[in-house]
């Protein structure tokens, strides 16, 4: 089949590249000229394990290139994915302008029917806005064209992206009309011939919001479970014998259960914060996800203030702590809404020194974030038995 891509963040360029890897045809599009040229020279914008080699070995197949021109992703795909970012504004409202920006530039060049599909992360109404922004620009053209816009939501972790696009737990489709349904179940089979039932087609709307719900609930876990590693530390009680009585429990699971400094990342922190925000527009109360925020927000001030109270009135200035990780998580270079960032922070502001080190973010650290009184640690400098064990 023939498949666009329209971004190449974390999202497309797995979507692409995974596509590709199925023996479909696609062309993975951005406008970001810099990261196309990147790409062609078989570099890659991002870090995510196995992505480069399975890059590498669809474009020297012949199935994967890439172009900065969205026209052309108009025209060479029959099924054209909508994978831009959709940044937190300051209300905590997602940004879907990228999204409205790529549905006029669809509408621009569209020439037949076509499937155009949000795997971006978007607010209720946004698939919606897309077929009403794509109609708006084909009346000015004098058209009427078919075309059907579908919500595909991904699931996809960091670190084991290409694992989760290849082996899907589930594929969210929201879908208004059969022609359209009968195109992506076909689209989508190659995933799951061993359980077709994995492919969840429902209305537009449940669609959107199933991302939000999904990454709200594992979100609540871990909040959770951080409200009570501060239980536990109040009296006494071991945090990781409470996680093991109550993951035992097949109602609950092991899952998302570890107490730590908080999430963060490009989705948990973005989406829970539009999750409110959607809420609060409907008038809808949002307490409980109001308070996973609240306590996520907290916990890098709760390892800061930790520190200073171990260290009693000596305080922290002049002495130096190393830093193990600079990413969110293991396994990947992103550093947005890193609670690393934000400890760092809470300590060179003590008068603290810093020594960090991370084998995939270090530039990725140093682009978004400076602090003066850093340093880190390259990976040559460092002796690290593994790299992101300790």
């Amino acid at each position: 089949m023939r498949i666009s891509v329209i971004g190449t963040g974390y999202v497309g360029l797995v979507t692409g590249a995974c596509f590709a890897h199925m023996g479909n045809n696609v062309l993975c599009v951005d406008v970001d000229r810099e990261k196309i040229d990147m790409l062609g020279q078989g570099r890659l914008p991002l870090y995510e394990p196995g992505l480069k080699e399975l890059v590498d070995s669809n474009v020297d197949e012949g199935r994967l290139s890439f172009s900065d021109s969205t026209s052309e992703a108009v025209g060479a795909g029959k099924f054209i994915f909508i994978a831009v970012g959709t940044p937190t504004d300051e209300d905590g409202s997602a940004d879907v302008q990228r999204v409205l920006d790529v549905a006029r530039c669809v509408g621009e060049a569209l020439d037949g029917y076509r499937i155009i599909i949000t795997k971006s992360t978007v607010p209720v109404g946004t698939t919606k806005k897309v077929k009403a922004t794509i109609k708006e620009v084909l009346k000015k053209r004098g058209l009427d064209l078919t075309f059907d816009v579908v919500s595909n939501p991904e699931f996809l972790k960091e670190g084991k992206a290409i694992s989760d696009f290849l082996n899907p737990d589930r594929i969210v489709i929201g879908i208004d009309c059969p022609n359209a349904r009968e195109r992506m179940q076909a689209l989508y089979n190659p995933f799951c011939r061993a359980d077709e039932q994995r492919i969840l087609f429902m209305d537009v709307a449940s669609a959107e919001l199933t991302k939000y719900a999904a990454n709200a609930m594992l979100a609540t876990r871990i909040s959770f479970m951080n409200e009570m590693a501060a239980i536990c530390e109040a009296t006494g009680a071991n945090v990781d014998h409470v996680r093991a009585g109550i993951g035992s429990d097949s109602r609950i699971g092991r899952r998302f259960l570890f107490a730590g400094v908080g999430y963060g990342g490009s989705c948990f922190p973005k989406d829970v914060r539009a999750l409110i925000k959607t809420a609060e527009t409907l008038g809808v109360s949002s307490r409980v996800i109001a308070a996973v925020d609240e306590v996520n927000r907290q916990q890098p001030r709760r390892m800061v203030s930790k520190i200073k109270d171990h260290y009693g009135q000596g305080g922290l200035a002049g002495k130096t702590f190393a830093v193990w990780g600079l990413s969110f998580k293991p396994e990947t270079d992103d550093v947005r809404e890193s609670p690393a960032a934000q400890i760092i922070d809470g300590l060179l502001k003590e008068g603290a020194k810093v020594r960090a080190y991370d084998p995939a973010a270090e530039e990725s650290f140093h682009l978004l974030i400076s602090f003066g009184g850093l340093q880190v640690i390259g990976a040559r400098a460092a002796d690290c038995p593994h790299r992101w064990g300790a």
